[in-house]
């Protein structure tokens, strides 16, 4: 969060496209040069980039893809792909970043994968979206290996009415500092899984969508634990993944690793010229959704896609409207009794960085880690996500004009920190009121954006 004024002027164009039809391989280089004033980088310029952000200052990018997909003439066969593509920025300071690097491999319906991906988790328009709660892609991919169906399939019962996909992950975010007198740094994993359900026969025009996603943050338990729990390896992956809550010596009921989700309902309906999409994200960090304590938080979505822009010189695409709210929490005065004080959205005792990966959040970039604040605001010891408590207004659009595409980002947010700089909330072991910390005033703050380019000759693209 940033209220500088910031000059920014960023030129990005293709110089250069080849494409192999024969074998479906892909090869693309693309340059952008810009120059962003002091301060931190503009919100919509660092978020849901997927961790390819240019620095401060003067740079120039070159970002490079080789990719081989699949078959699409081949759909019930076996098929293999990959995908390499890496930035290079040229500024203060120069660095390069393995945006993405992943082979896979496709049998009928289900999908082997394994690398760094690009990946949004969570039922929204993944096009203009404000950022899914649990992955957005604002951060890099973590490493991983995943076994999906990544598209819906129908079953053959039933009619053909139901149709499901879901994913099962196993990652490596590396060390993560944590919260232990004799442990610093240790290694950290992910554990990932979702089903989504889909209801309407493929030719319906209504569709019906639900589902649910569940991250885990884990590892290392067994060093910090110590003997008593006896937890080895198996035991503890039992725990991670069902999020059983164990219990040691009358301790109070716990789970193994930083549990966080949503659980998604939506819906779609085919119009003669739109397509209406509507959906809903709510959220989950604790014990607080399973009690209807924050049932107030969650993203809001209203999408609708043009389906008759053909021959027109002014063409509007889609167009999202968006509404997050996460400030409940479960944690005010007169919200329902849960087992924890509130949820503290994407933070967590013990793994310090929290819902983090290489210091940039994983879920929806309107969650601020501590980088991304604007200096002096307060913060509470063990918070890495010192804003956390948000309701923003969101709209996206993309279109095009003569030869022209265009896509626009416009959001208002309303900022209040965390229960830990506030100054009301729920009462609770870990928040005295007034913060000793000091009280985080709500902040208002509008961030836009726009990027418009056009195909030339011989596949070289432009834009600005």
């Amino acid at each position: 969060m940033n209220k500088k004024k910031v000059l920014l002027i960023l030129l990005t164009g293709i110089i250069g496209c080849l494409n192999a039809q024969q074998n479906n391989l892909n090869f693309n280089l693309a340059m952008s040069a810009g120059y962003n004033g002091p301060g931190k980088v503009p919100f919509w310029l660092r978020s849901s980039q997927f961790g390819s952000v240019p620095p401060e200052g003067a740079s120039i990018g070159l970002i490079s893809t080789i990719q081989k997909d699949y078959d699409q003439a081949k759909a019930h066969v076996a098929d293999w792909g990959f995908v390499v593509e890496g930035r290079f920025n040229l500024g203060k300071p120069s660095d390069f970043i393995l945006t993405e690097g992943y082979g896979k491999f496709r049998m009928g319906k289900f999908e082997l994968l394994a690398g760094r991906s690009r990946d949004i988790m969570g039922l929204c328009d993944t096009s203009l979206t404000s950022g899914a709660y649990a992955v957005s892609g604002n951060a890099l991919g973590i490493p991983k290996i995943q076994i999906s169906i990544p598209e819906f399939y129908v079953l053959p019962i039933f009619g053909e009415l139901f149709s499901f996909k879901g994913n099962y992950v196993h990652g490596w975010m590396g060390l993560m500092k944590k919260n232990a007198d004799t442990i610093a740094f240790s290694e950290t994993y992910l554990h990932q899984k979702s089903l989504y359900v889909r209801f309407g026969k493929p030719d319906w025009k209504l569709k019906l969508f639900g589902g649910l996603n569940h991250q885990v943050v884990w590892g290392d338990e067994d060093r910090f634990m110590g003997e008593d729990y006896a937890l080895t390896l198996s035991r503890t992956y039992v725990y991670v993944i069902t999020a059983k809550p164990y219990n040691n010596n009358n301790i109070q009921d716990t789970r193994i690793g930083n549990h966080l989700g949503s659980v998604d309902l939506g819906l779609e309906f085919d119009f003669r010229n739109i397509r209406l999409m509507i959906y809903r994200q709510t959220f989950y960090d604790a014990e607080a959704l399973r009690h209807m304590a924050n049932i107030l938080d969650g993203l809001n979505g209203i999408s609708l896609v043009n389906k008759n822009n053909a021959g027109r010189a002014f063409q509007l695409k889609r167009i999202l409207f968006e509404f997050l709210h996460t400030k409940n929490q479960g944690g005010e005065v007169w919200s329902k009794w849960t087992p924890s004080p509130y949820e503290n959205y994407f933070n967590n005792s013990y793994y310090r960085q929290g819902w983090s990966y290489n210091g940039s959040g994983i879920g929806t970039p309107f969650i601020n880690p501590v980088n991304v604040v604007k200096d002096g605001f307060p913060s509470a010891p063990g918070n890495f996500f010192i804003n956390n408590r948000v309701i923003a207004i969101h709209v996206g659009i993309a279109g095009m004009l003569n030869d022209w595409h265009f896509i626009s980002k416009l959001s208002y947010s309303r900022n209040y920190g965390t229960y830990r700089t506030a100054l009301t909330g729920k009462p609770s072991p870990d928040v005295v009121f007034p913060s000793p910390y000091g009280v985080f005033p709500v902040t208002g703050q509008f961030s836009g954006y726009l990027e418009t380019f056009r195909t030339l000759r011989n596949g070289i693209n432009i834009g600005f």
